[in-house]
C-alpha cells in the first residue's frame, strides 16, 4: 500500500507490538513516511521521516549506552563502544523492525515500493530510528529508553558475544568443552504474515533446554538464541 492505513485497529496493532501508544499521532505518521512518498505526493502535509531518523540515531545511541552502563558495570569504554556499534547495526535494526512488521505500515512512493522498499534493511533500519525519535518527542527520554530496552533486550542479553559476530560457532565450541556435545536447534513457532514472519527457535544440549530466541528469519532466531545461551553458560561458569 502507498498510504498508511489510518484504520484505528491497524494502527493499534502496531502500537501494541511496539508497546507504546502515541499521544500525537502525527509523529507516528511522520515516522512512517519515506521521502519517496513526499516526492511523489508534493501536496502531502506530513513531513518525511529523515529528520526523525537523524534524531533517532542519537536517542538510540544514548539509550543503548545507558543500558550498557547499568547492565555491564565491568565493561571498559572500548568494549562498550564495540558492543553498542554491533547492537545498532542496520542488520539488527532491520531485524527488529521486521518483528514489528514495520514495513507494512510505511508510506512509500511507487518507485520505492516496486523495488522492494518494504523489505530493504536500510529503509527498515532508518524507519525504526525515526520511530524511536517519535516516541522521544511524544513522551520524553525515559519512555524512549524503556521501549529501546524492551526491543533490544534479547540482543543485549547476548552482551559481548556481538564482538565476534558468530555466536553459533562460539556456542558449539563451549558446549563441546562443557558437555562433550553440540547444541541442537529446533523451530518451535512461527507467526505473522508471510511477508514478515517471526520465527522462534529453541536450543537443547544433551536433550536439555538451554535457550530460546526469536528473529525475522530462522537463521537470525538461531543467532539470537545462541547469544542468549552463551550468556547463560557464561553466568553459570562465573557462579
Amino acid at each position: 500500500m502507498n498510504q498508511i492505513n489510518d484504520d484505528e485497529t491497524e494502527m493499534a496493532a502496531l502500537e501494541l507490538a511496539l508497546g507504546y501508544r502515541f499521544q500525537d499521532k502525527t509523529l507516528l505518521r511522520q515516522a512512517l513516511t519515506h521521502s519517496s512518498f513526499i516526492n511523489e505526493f508534493p501536496g502531502e502535509t506530513a513531513q518525511d521521516n529523515e529528520r526523525l531518523e537523524f534524531l533517532g540515531d542519537s536517542v538510540l545511541d544514548l539509550s543503548i549506552a545507558t543500558i550498557l552502563m547499568k547492565q555491564f558495570p565491568t565493561y571498559k569504554e572500548g568494549k562498550m563502544s564495540k558492543v553498542r556499534s554491533s547492537l545498532v547495526s542496520d542488520r539488527n535494526l532491520a531485524e527488529l523492525a521486521g518483528q514489528l512488521n514495520l514495513g507494512y505500515y510505511l508510506r512509500l512512493g511507487k518507485g520505492e515500493e516496486t523495488t522492494g522498499g518494504r523489505g530493504k534493511n536500510s529503509v527498515l533500519a532508518n524507519s525504526l530510528e525515526a520511530l524511536i525519535a517519535a516516541i522521544y518527542l511524544d513522551a520524553g527520554f525515559e519512555r524512549a529508553l524503556e521501549i529501546v530496552g524492551s526491543l533490544f533486550s534479547p540482543l543485549i542479553e547476548c552482551g559481548e558475544t556481538f564482538l565476534n559476530g558468530d555466536p553459533k560457532s562460539a556456542l558449539q565450541e563451549l558446549c563441546h568443552i562443557l558437555f562433550n556435545d553440540v547444541p541442537a536447534y529446533a523451530l518451535i513457532d512461527e507467526y505473522g504474515p508471510d511477508h514478515a514472519k517471526t520465527y522462534r527457535v529453541s536450543i537443547t544440549v544433551n536433550g536439555r533446554p538451554l535457550a530460546e530466541g526469536s528473529g525475522s528469519s530462522k537463521k537470525e532466531a538461531e543467532r539470537i538464541a545462541a547469544g542468549i545461551a552463551l550468556k547463560e553458560l557464561e553466568a553459570r561458569k562465573e557462579g
